[in-house]
């Protein structure tokens, strides 16, 4: 794997940050496409990205140290201020709240914010997993025999086992009448994710022009990335809270909410995509009257 791409003089370039950048110049690029052609003000699709970005970075971070409270404990600034280490669900939930929050301000729906953004969010999502797996950041799988069973051993969190006993202890468990490989094969997660990301894009890229009440394109891409994050937990190496990882409750919470989303507006008429919505401006203030 490819922490580090390449370095120019003392600047060096990681795969993961520069996926990341790929990932919203992507997602602002489709948004903005989006908000044209649903008559939205484009000019709030760029604010949008820029509080998605800042915003989804603190709270993927931010979930990350209240998930790994003890490492935070031990090293605060190295894990604060660490590259890797960051929690999708995390910046999801904020920076939908920091979108929501703006939005209102301008009397946008949101409803038809989330919709005209599904699609880029899905999609910067899978290019984001692409930039995990050139990192080797972790977010590989468990131990695995499979034929496109993969090895990161330069990889942020490497798969040697002399660098890695926590891998050592879960393929004894899965192999327990096996050696231990100096370099442990996993199942490559981050590429299962980039697959069934890219695979929920098109669907939602198709369903976009179809006929359908505000909210109901952000349902199904609840439900698309609730089931997708839901799966591949079964074969990732997260601790587990009764029975399922923190983020499989959190996907079965997103499944759920898309779901009555979805029933809830089955019956709705369709949003009139055609009929422009004008960003709600504040009120000039007036002067004060001179007093005699």
């Amino acid at each position: 794997m490819y922490p580090v791409l390449f370095e120019l003089g003392p600047i060096k370039i990681y795969s993961f940050g520069l996926m990341m950048g790929l990932a919203f110049i992507a997602a602002n690029y489709l948004l903005v496409s989006e908000f044209k052609r649903r008559r939205m003000p484009d000019e709030m699709a760029g604010t949008i990205t820029l509080i998605a970005l800042i915003a989804g970075v603190v709270g993927s971070k931010l979930f990350s140290v209240f998930e790994n409270w003890d490492r935070f404990m031990a090293d605060p600034s190295g894990e604060l201020f660490s590259a890797s280490g960051l929690t999708f669900y995390g910046g999801l939930i904020l920076a939908t709240l920091s979108i929501w929050l703006y939005v209102r301000s301008k009397g946008v729906p949101f409803l038809r914010v989330a919709d005209a953004a599904s699609p880029s969010l899905i999609l910067a999502y899978g290019i984001g997993r692409i930039g995990c797996q050139l990192s080797g950041d972790g977010d590989y799988g468990i131990p695995t025999d499979v034929p496109w069973a993969m090895t990161y051993p330069n990889g942020t969190v490497s798969t040697l086992a002399k660098e890695n006993p926590g891998l050592v202890e879960q393929f004894r468990q899965i192999f327990p009448d096996r050696p231990v490989p100096a370099d442990i094969p996993v199942h490559p997660a981050p590429v299962y994710e980039t697959l069934a990301a890219l695979a929920a894009f098109a669907l939602l890229w198709a369903l976009r022009k179809r006929p359908m009440a505000a909210g109901m394109l952000f349902s199904i891409y609840l439900v698309l990335a609730g089931i997708e994050r839901l799966l591949v937990e079964f074969i990732r190496l997260n601790p587990l809270y009764v029975g399922l990882s923190q983020a499989q409750w959190i996907s079965i919470g997103m499944i759920a909410l898309g779901a009555m989303m979805f029933w809830t507006l089955r019956n709705r008429p369709a949003d009139p995509i055609g009929e422009p919505v004008a960003a709600r401006r504040r009120p000039a203030p007036q002067r004060a009257r001179a007093t005699r």
